[in-house]
């Protein structure tokens, strides 16, 4: 059954889930031979146990799902080819098609050895295997596998203990088969792919399957029509949504569904499909899947990979947590954090160092509770990227009443004493470790609507790997962004050189109640943007009662007991009411997407039709809620110069609005090794050609550099 939700490893409360690192499956890691012999290559079988109706996947996992995945860590001078996978089955879940394994499936690899190696002494071969077992939920697994072998001068010699499990499983993988000729082409609605016999009185199969290799190549969940007529074998198949362009080669592995063989011995139930497409763009250079060296300790991996290295994306992600800081969007909580530093002032150095730590704990924790939710949404199939919770309007509602009601208390209006809506510290009354925890929550979720230079990259390359790889990756980022925090705590005598507190910091605390004020402001704009007028018109009136709940606390909270009782109680009443009026402006009926003059709404079928008719395009991936978005497109991508140089090289402008949730920009931003906005993508008129990547802060300088180098030969 697909995934319909996911539980992960990360969070503290699950102890027991953290002991048990593969639910529900095993694994083991089996050598086809007894012995190895210098420079001849042999088999090992990664082969699983899963228990009964739960199952992993397929190299493309179909609609939801993700590949096994393995790490070697072999010797020195030892390779790992790449994952031999049999044929899948197909998992069929509502609306949603998965391809995987149940049972006992087994993966072949094959390990080269070095000419040189040492005969006579034992060898250990190492890995990590990474895999989501799936029932009604899934699980994500791993577990570190080895085998010990020993080296001889005599050949190998198959392990008499697993030759029928060695058997089966190449048995299980696709094969060429002769006698036969396949064609592909592109038609209306994705391709056709034909089959014919070579042979006399030979027809193909009335019932077939084609998986698809490739994630973004078909429509998994769409059937695929067949005719059989005059010895031809024609499947109509249903391209993806989420491609920009149709594929130049259809690979994959056509099945029998009658349970029969293309090759007269039986023995190839599957064919393997590798056909050219008429009418789509030619081919790039086909990438070979070589060996990956492996040696001292170095991990070698069989999975996915892209241009980014795990040690660079840690990098990117540190550096980029730090410029996060500069962000618009970060403003409001560095005011908190201004006034919680006047605050500290006269504090003891002990209490200030910790209060600092325990800020960055916040912020560190919360980074990874937002990358363990992302990681369970996206593997139960929604198609999720940074910043996804803005895309929610009751979050956006919820967040604008929380950032009035800390403006109302930095205001003065009330004080309810230490609660989340008391971070910036009274004067005189500095925060305690609960505020300054709350403030680095605070901090993280209001940040991820910007993506700073280098975390594009950074979480891109993270949400594509394991889940520790990723966890590591996000926790990183929330190191950079904690670490000025944390530096200035462990530094007191800066500290010391600001004034000492007293009755200026209440003119200072009223001040910084403003950003967050404008912080509403931009938050009941993005509500109207995701709900229209009459959903924004709700949440202001919520914000009426809002303030309204805060001025009854803050008249008679103090007044007498009883009196402080009823206003406890009559605020409660006025804050569900408002709540209520946010509810139901957040059911409104979203206001039709708008596009500034000269700009087109995002499609990638247009985009793949302007690149093939040799017109350069320019995405602009962005959304309401993203402050930084906003300032380019406002100071930079309208300002006139630069829409001019834009039609002086006829690129056609496409905008990609991902203020609400939309699976085929988010997939589009996947195929670009982006999970966030902004993102600017600027194409050649030269269908297949990789994009040119703008940076994330733009400057008017930049787009024109990027449209001069890019576009250079048109």
């Amino acid at each position: 059954m697909a995934p319909l939700l996911c539980l992960l490893p990360w969070t503290p409360s699950l102890t027991a889930q953290e002991e048990d690192t593969s639910p529900n499956s095993e694994v083991r890691l089996i050598p086809e031979v007894l012995s190895i012999q210098p420079g001849v290559p042999f088999t090992v079988a990664v082969r699983f146990r899963l228990d009964p109706g739960w199952h992993n996947y397929w190299r493309n996992a179909g609609d939801s799902g993700l590949p096994t995945e393995i790490e070697w860590y072999l010797p020195e001078g030892f390779s790992a080819g790449a994952i031999q996978w049999p044929i899948p089955d197909r998992i069929v879940a509502y609306t949603l098609v998965d391809y995987g394994y149940s049972g006992e499936p087994t993966l072949l690899i094959e390990i080269t050895p070095p000419r040189d190696l040492d005969r006579g002494s034992p060898v250990s071969l190492r890995a990590r295997v990474d895999w989501l077992i799936c029932e009604s939920i899934c699980l994500p697994a791993y577990e570190e596998v080895e085998t010990e072998l020993a080296v001889s001068s005599d050949p190998p010699r198959p392990d008499p203990r697993w030759e029928g499990m060695f058997a089966g499983a190449r048995s299980a993988l696709p094969g060429q088969a002769d006698g036969w000729t396949l064609a592909a082409e592109v038609t209306e609605a994705g391709y056709r792919l034909t089959v014919r016999s070579t042979e006399a009185g030979r027809t193909p199969p009335d019932s077939v399957y084609f998986f698809a290799s490739g994630t973004e190549v078909l429509a998994h969940s769409e059937p695929q029509a067949q005719v059989l007529e005059a010895g031809t074998l024609a499947v109509e198949l249903v391209g993806s949504p989420y491609a920009v362009q149709p594929s130049p080669v259809l690979r994959g592995v056509l099945l029998d569904e009658r349970g029969g063989s293309w090759d007269p011995d039986g023995r190839v139930r599957g064919m393997e499909v590798e056909v050219p497409v008429a009418g789509a763009s030619p081919p790039p250079e086909p990438a070979r899947e070589a060996a990956t060296p492996a040696g001292s300790g170095a991990a070698a991996g069989t999975g996915p990979e892209g241009g980014v290295t795990m040690v660079l994306a840690l990098a990117f992600a540190f550096l980029g947590g730090i410029l996060l800081n500069l962000m618009p969007c970060v403003f409001p909580i560095l005011s908190l954090k201004i006034l919680g530093t006047v605050g500290q002032g006269g504090e003891n150095r002990a209490r200030i160092r910790n209060q600092g730590l325990v800020f960055g704990l916040g912020v560190v924790l919360s980074f990874l509770a937002l990358a363990g939710l992302l990681i369970a949404l996206r593997a139960g199939g929604a198609h999720l990227g940074w910043g996804f919770q803005l895309q929610a309007p009751l979050f956006v509602a919820f967040m604008a009443a929380l950032f009035f009601a800390i403006g109302l208390n930095l205001m003065g209006v009330f004080d309810v004493g230490v609660s989340l809506t008391r971070l910036g510290a009274k004067p005189g009354n500095p925060a305690g470790y609960g505020e300054s925890l709350a403030s680095g929550i605070l901090a993280t979720i209001i940040a991820t609507p910007c993506t700073a230079p280098f975390m594009g990259a950074a979480l891109g390359f993270a949400l594509t790997r394991a889940v520790a790889e990723t966890l590591l990756v996000f926790g990183l980022l929330g190191l950079g962004m904690a670490l000025p925090y944390v530096v200035l705590s462990m530094a007191p005598g800066l500290l010391e050189r600001l004034p000492r507190p007293g009755p200026w910091m209440e003119t200072l605390r009223n001040l910084l109640a403003f950003p967050m004020f404008g912080t509403v402001i931009w938050l009941v704009w993005v509500f109207g943007q995701q709900t229209g007028v009459g959903g924004s018109t709700h949440l202001l009136s919520g914000l009426l009662l809002v303030s309204a709940a805060g001025w009854i606390v803050g008249r008679w909270h103090r007044t007498d007991l009883r009196s402080g009782v009823v206003a406890r109680v009559l605020s409660v009443l006025v804050l569900m009411m408002a709540a209520a009026l946010s509810v139901r402006g957040g059911a409104q009926e979203p206001p039709p997407l708008t596009i500034e003059e000269g700009w087109r709404p995002f499609l990638q079928e247009e985009v793949a039709r302007t690149l093939a008719q040799g017109r350069p395009a320019f995405v602009d991936f962005t959304a309401a809620w993203c402050l930084t978005c906003q300032v380019n497109e406002r100071f930079v991508l309208n300002k006139e110069a630069v829409l001019e140089a834009f039609r002086a090289r006829n690129v056609v402008l496409f905008k990609a609005d991902w203020t609400r949730q939309d699976p085929h920009i988010t997939a589009a931003l996947e195929a670009l090794g982006r999970n966030g906005v902004p993102v600017y993508a600027l194409y050649r008129g030269e269908p297949g050609a990789a994009p040119h990547i703008l940076p994330a802060l733009l400057t008017e300088d930049i787009v024109l550099e990027a449209l001069e180098e890019t576009l250079r030969a048109h």
